[in-house]
This record gives C-alpha cells, structure tokens and sequence, in this order.
C-alpha cells in the first residue's frame, strides 16, 4: 500500500527497540511532514552518530575521540571507580550528582546461557586499571538481576585475588524512595532490612 520508499522507512524505523509496526508508520509520516531541513538534520544526526562515536580507550564509555569528557576531567578522583554494564548506565549514576569519580564500562553482563564468558566483557581492562596502583575503591553498580549479580560476584572475587587492599563496594538496593511497604516483594524487602543502616 505504501510506496517503496515510505515503506522502506517504516521497515527501518521499525527496527528500533520499542517500535512497533503502527508508531514506525506514524514516525514515518510525521518524517514525511517535516521540512526537508529537518529530516536532513536528523539524518545527519545519525550518521554523525555512527561515525564519530566510539568508545573511550580507558573506561569504554562512549566519546568523540580517544578518551571520554569523564575520563578527560581532571577534576574527577581517581582513585574511585564504577563499574556499570552499558554505556547507557553512566546517565542516571550521573544525574544524581552524588559520583565524582571516574567509570568502567564493561559492555554488558555475564550470561553462560547466552554465551557471555568474562572474556567478552571488559573485566581484564579493569583488573589492569586497579592493578595499576592508583585506585583505593571499585563501585560494582551492575544491574540487580540475575546477570548483574553474576557479573558482580566475579568481578569482586577476581579483585580479592587481584588487589585485596582495593575496597569493593556494591550499591545498596531495597525500597524506593516514596515506596510503599505494602506494595513490596519478598525479595526487594529483604534487601532493604540486609542493606539497612543507623541513622
């Protein structure tokens, strides 16, 4: 029903994570709508993107050049580091404004089942980071499911046998801020009375 073009569109917005067939034909029209300057912005957005980003040559995280503006800033302490799954985690440890150290990508989680061993990840580079002497502590700040906590138990137990003078921390985890207890599982529960602290 559509013409080639406008179809290829909608098969290529589609593609995306969350995009269903029915938004891709609505992004597409909305496309199609605006001025010619616009939709050549955003193509070219998208190419800059692919051509220009790559990842940092000391944490993996994603920059415009050999190293990113975290790993750039002389202001960050580095003898702190966190260790998140995806570049993509970086934002909201960020937005909290409470991190002034540096980070370590390690380009997703471990995962035998999916065939994710730890020499797909970016463990070795991190074990040479700390190894290197400078830092004094390793924010393991992986995802709380079932990889992530894989991820975070090996990577705490290689930098035992590594460094055992590097604190290893992990984030705590429990009861959302405006959480209600009603409404809280088992397991979330039990985290937050594991995690509790004096006050």
């Amino acid at each position: 029903m559509l013409a080639p073009p406008l179809q290829r569109l909608v098969t290529e917005l589609g593609k995306l994570p969350g995009i269903g067939n029915r938004t891709a034909q609505r992004l597409a029209f909305h496309i199609l709508r605006t001025s010619t300057e616009d939709a050549n912005a955003l193509a070219e957005a998208i190419r800059d993107v692919k051509e220009k980003i790559t990842l940092c040559e000391i944490c993996f995280n994603l920059a415009e050049g050999p190293l990113c503006a975290i790993c750039q800033d002389e202001r960050r302490d580095p003898t702190l580091i966190c260790v998140v799954e995806e570049p993509g985690d970086v934002i909201p440890v960020e937005r909290t404004h409470e991190y002034r150290g540096r980070y370590h990508v390690l380009g997703g989680a471990l995962s035998p089942i999916d065939g994710v061993e730890p020499d797909d990840l970016k463990i070795a580079q991190l074990y040479s980071r700390v190894e290197a002497g400078e830092v004094q502590e390793v924010v393991l700040a992986t995802n709380p499911t079932t990889t992530g906590e894989a991820t975070a138990l090996h990577i705490a137990d290689g930098l035992r046998q590594r460094a055992p003078d590097v604190a290893v921390t992990r984030l705590a985890s429990g009861l959302p801020v405006g959480g209600d207890l009603e409404y809280a599982d088992e397991v979330t529960l039990g985290r937050a009375l594991a995690g509790r602290r004096a006050l």
